[in-house]
């Protein structure tokens, strides 16, 4: 019998005994958090997951089965075009559901093949730092203006830092790109512009699907509002016929589903979930029955859906109890949040981007975190300071980027996000 692996099996059980014997049912602060973050998760679960959530899947495991490796670093690359190469580095984020340890391969993937420091770089901050999905969770969860100025502030600091990478090494990279050998054509089975209808037309399902009220029932914002669901049934037509046309799905399938989901929206048509979910399933439905890169999307999307839900609901469930709702207080009292990144001064902003660098967030938790930390005091500075410092880095990131670049790279990589990280929360923080 192997002892040593019994001994720590008791104190698992042992220290599970003592959590359920010692705890504080009966105590209000206890009872009202455990409340809190049932609350919490109900809420998410039946705002956020199916219109936000689950388009967000498909569309993340779309890019990893028909973007390929060759197309990134064609762009990527030392010697492609900077500022086509910063451009797409930028920008990638704004399709990729992915958090900092998930972007990890592919940049070191990109970084050992060849692709220069500075779009390698702006590619991992840009990569978990932005995307659809969070742009649209941040600023219908946190308002409008912070979700501007996470998706403006990650694109400007993607390029910042890249650029200040490659600039400290210079000298290294301009070596590196002599050396460098063309990357060949990559070879896709269908032109460039049907992928990009492709992506924009579940893009427009994904943003219109959650367009929020404006505060105003008149002009082009309400307009829009007033007919999102008309344009995401557009939209969803003109993608289901793309299915058809461009990836060889069975005419007999995309015309029964678009039949089936009509209906729905006809019989349903106050209840816009129904024909939605509908959707989701028969799209489900062909790209399980579909070989080929039907079945390569699905098996992708669900690898997603699998890997960030639970965290996701985990994250929201602890979010709850720990914080509570905006206006309810968790277990933690508000006070406690208040003192240490409340108002905005530096040291707030500089304590919420040094915190968010080593705390680990799976992608978009990040979101009903900070909801329950600004619900508890935290300014609007620090909150943006950790918006741009957390999701783009955590701990265990940064032994890996370590392993990829080398220690001095990585020591300024994570220096140069907590200090931007910090300055723009306070600018932003004294203009709000």
């Amino acid at each position: 019998m192997d002892w040593k692996s019994e001994l720590k099996k008791l104190l698992y059980i042992v220290a599970a005994f003592l959590v359920f014997y010692f705890l504080p049912i009966g105590n209000t602060r206890f009872d009202n958090a455990v409340f809190e973050a049932l609350h919490l998760t109900k809420w998410y679960a039946q705002e956020h997951v199916l219109l936000c959530l689950v388009p967000a899947f498909f569309i993340a495991g779309a890019i990893a089965a028909f973007v390929s490796q060759n197309s990134v670093m064609k762009y990527l690359g030392p010697t492609a075009p900077k500022i086509v190469a910063y451009g797409v580095a930028s920008v990638s984020g704004t399709i990729l559901a992915v958090c900092s340890c998930t972007v990890l391969p592919l940049f070191a993937g990109i970084y050992t093949m060849g692709a220069g420091l500075g779009p390698a770089t702006a590619f991992l901050y840009s990569g978990p730092a932005i995307n659809i999905l969070a742009i649209i969770l941040t600023a219908r969860v946190l308002g409008l203006k912070i979700g501007i100025a996470r998706a403006v502030g990650a694109i400007l600091f993607s390029v910042i830092i890249g650029a200040l990478m490659y600039l400290f090494f210079r000298k290294e990279e301009i070596e590196k790109a002599h050396a460098m050998m063309d990357m060949p054509d990559p070879e896709t089975p269908r032109p460039l512009w049907q992928t990009s209808i492709y992506f924009f037309l579940m893009v427009a399902i994904l943003v219109f699907a959650n367009w929020g009220k404006p505060a105003t029932y008149e002009g082009f914002w309400y307009t829009v509002f007033y007919y999102k669901w008309v344009i995401t049934g557009v939209s969803a037509l003109l993608f289901a016929i793309t299915l058809a046309i461009w990836f060889g799905v069975k005419w007999w399938k995309v015309v029964l589903s678009i039949l089936i989901v009509g209906s729905m929206s006809y019989i349903y048509g106050q209840k816009p979930l129904v024909p939605f979910s509908t959707g989701v399933i028969a799209l489900t439905l062909i790209t399980a029955s579909e070989k080929g890169e039907m079945t390569t999307w699905l098996e992708q999307t669900w690898s997603f859906s699998k890997q960030i839900l639970p965290l996701l609901l985990g994250g929201v469930l602890v979010a709850g109890f720990l914080l509570g709702r905006p206006g309810h207080e968790g277990v933690i009292p508000s006070e406690w949040i208040a003192m240490a990144v409340g108002g905005n001064s530096l040291f707030a902003n500089f304590f919420s981007a040094v915190v968010g660098a080593f705390m680990y967030f799976a992608t978009l938790t990040e979101v009903p975190i900070l909801q329950g930390l600004i619900g508890s005091g935290m300014g609007y500075g620090p909150a943006l300071a950790l918006l741009l410092a957390g999701p783009s880095l955590s701990l265990p990131s940064m032994l890996v980027i370590r392993s990829v670049l080398g220690t001095k790279k990585t020591v300024i990589y994570v220096s140069l996000v907590v200090v931007m990280a910090t300055i723009t929360g306070i600018i932003f923080g004294m203009i709000v």
